[in-house]
C-alpha cells in the first residue's frame, strides 16, 4: 500500500462530483459560506497543485489565484492531483516537516490534511450543484471523521475566511458518515 492511497481515494471521490459541475452553477453558493461553487473548484484544483509544492519545497509557496473553473478544469485536477499524489509518495516525504502558514507539520499530517480537505470540498460541490453528498465513500468518511476528530484543536476554528475550519455543527449519529464530517468540519448540513 503506497502513503497516498487514501488521498488519491479522496481525490477520486471528488472527481466524480466535480466531472458533474455545470458551468451555469459557478455562481452558485456553496456551503463554505464565503465561496461559490467557482472558488470551491479553484481551491480544490489549486490545492491539489500547492499540496505538491508545498511538500516537495517543504515550504507552502504563495497560493494560486488562476481561475481552473474556466478552462479545462478536469485536466486541470488530474495534473494536480498527479503531482501531489506522487509529492507525498516520494521518498521521505511522510517524515519530512512541512512550513506552512498555520504552522509545521510532517508530512503526514499535512497529507492528512490533504485528503480531509479535497475529500469535504468534494461534498460541498455536490451539496452546491443537487449532486447526492451521502452517495461519497461511506468508509473513507468514517475513516476522515476519525482522523479529523483526532487532529483538529479547537485552535484551528473560528469565523469564516479567519480560521481553517468553522464551529463545529452539530449532526445526527444517524447521518451519513461524509454529513457528519461535513458537520465536524462547521458546515451547516
Amino acid at each position: 500500500m503506497a502513503a497516498a492511497d487514501t488521498l488519491e481515494q479522496a481525490y477520486a471521490s471528488t472527481r466524480k462530483v466535480l466531472a458533474n459541475v455545470k458551468d451555469d452553477q459557478l455562481d452558485d453558493p456553496t456551503p463554505c459560506q464565503s465561496w461559490d461553487v467557482r472558488q470551491v473548484v479553484n481551491h480544490i484544483i489549486g490545492g491539489a497543485h500547492w499540496f505538491a509544492a508545498s511538500t516537495e519545497a517543504g515550504e507552502a509557496p504563495p497560493q494560486d489565484t488562476a481561475d481552473f473553473a474556466g478552462g479545462d478544469r478536469m485536466k486541470a485536477f488530474d495534473d494536480g492531483v498527479k503531482k501531489a499524489v506522487a509529492a507525498f509518495n516520494a521518498p521521505g516525504a511522510q517524515e519530512k516537516i512541512v512550513k506552512l502558514p498555520f504552522g509545521e507539520f510532517p508530512g503526514s499530517i499535512f497529507m492528512a490534511l490533504a485528503t480531509t480537505d479535497a475529500f469535504t470540498h468534494g461534498w460541498d460541490l455536490a451539496r452546491a450543484t443537487g449532486q447526492d453528498a451521502a452517495r461519497l465513500d461511506p468508509d473513507l468518511a468514517q475513516q476522515l471523521l476519525v482522523g479529523a476528530k483526532a487532529r483538529i484543536p479547537d485552535a484551528f476554528r473560528g469565523p469564516d475566511s479567519k480560521a481553517p475550519f468553522g464551529p463545529e455543527v452539530k449532526v445526527p449519529d444517524s447521518a451519513p458518515a461524509s454529513d457528519q464530517l461535513a458537520g465536524f468540519l462547521g458546515r451547516n448540513v
